[in-house]
């Protein structure tokens, strides 16, 4: 955590010096969305194949799903507001974190290729439900669901293509399998720099002050990952996975958060609020979540 809050914080400094501005970052989440995920997808999924393999993803796939059901079911539970724009934005924050750009990198380096597959294998149920319920929860509106959106979304068509690739048993040779390393390895720097201009503009003293935005926090941030914790220990499901699925949990509410509510009218100051917030606690949170997750598991 302390590598990528330095990376953070050389995103900040950038930011703050102009280095980087807001063109400059789009094009930076553009090159993660629609090249390095995929590749990241590609590359973790590039392992032999075995039954007890695939049944490790199905399992992985079932367990990332429930979770992001429940988390929805708690959200939609606990989360209200008579304001519904800010109603949908929290109940977003706490479903959604960002398991693509702050948990991949802590899971690689934590546990291995293992971690960064069960990893890849969350963050693909992520972005099928986000671009699903999630844009129809924030939008109010099922004429958003697009068969298009979902089929093309960078994301879903690196797993689609992983999956292929591992299922047909296809080994890519190295002239291939090299650049998409490479590529893949971009998913831990270049995303902190992202997040670190966007916390250069972001109001501290508002992201801290809202009063709503602190049950959605407490959720996000604590709430959700303790109880993914002892869940799956009590289930008895893989160590790793168990880890790596926290790691995701505990990571801070997702940036589409703000992307979403920006693009459908809702309380945008809020998400932007909550989404520098969690970021900045989420330094503290998730070594705490993750070493306790770890002390009860192994």
């Amino acid at each position: 955590m302390l590598v990528l809050f330095i990376l953070i914080s050389i995103g900040f400094l950038c930011g703050k010096k102009g280095i980087i501005n807001d063109n400059a970052a789009k094009k930076m989440t553009d090159i993660v969305l629609y090249v390095v995920t995929p590749c990241v997808m590609i590359s973790a999924f590039q392992k032999e194949f075995s039954a007890d393999t695939l049944i490790s993803v199905l399992i992985a796939a079932a367990a990332a799903l429930i979770i992001l059901v429940l988390s929805t079911v708690i959200a939609r539970l606990i989360i209200r507001d008579k304001d519904i724009s800010r109603k949908k934005v929290l109940q977003f924050s706490v479903i959604f974190s960002n398991c693509g750009f702050m948990s991949l990198p802590l899971q690689k380096e934590l546990l291995g290729e293992q971690g960064w597959f069960y990893g890849s294998i969350f963050v693909a149920v992520f972005n099928i439900f986000v671009w699903t319920y999630g844009l129809f929860d924030m939008s109010g509106d099922k004429k958003q669901l697009s068969i298009k959106k979902l089929v093309f979304n960078p994301g879903i068509m690196g797993a689609v293509v992983a999956i292929i690739l591992f299922v047909c048993r296809i080994t890519l040779p190295d002239i291939i399998s090299q650049p998409v390393t490479h590529l893949a390895n971009l998913n831990t720097p270049v995303p902190m720099l992202i997040i670190g201009y966007y916390l250069s503009n972001a109001k501290f003293k508002d992201a801290f002050t809202d009063k709503g935005s602190y049950l959605a926090l407490a959720l996000r941030l604590i709430a959700i990952p303790l109880a993914v914790t002892f869940a799956m220990a009590a289930l008895g499901l893989d160590k790793t996975m168990i880890i790596a699925f926290v790691i995701a949990c505990s990571a801070p509410t997702a940036a589409t958060t703000t992307m979403f509510a920006a693009k459908f009218n809702r309380d945008v100051e809020l998400s932007v609020g909550v989404v520098a917030s969690s970021t900045i606690l989420s330094i503290i949170t998730m070594p705490l979540i993750v070493s306790l997750a770890w002390t009860v598991i192994f």
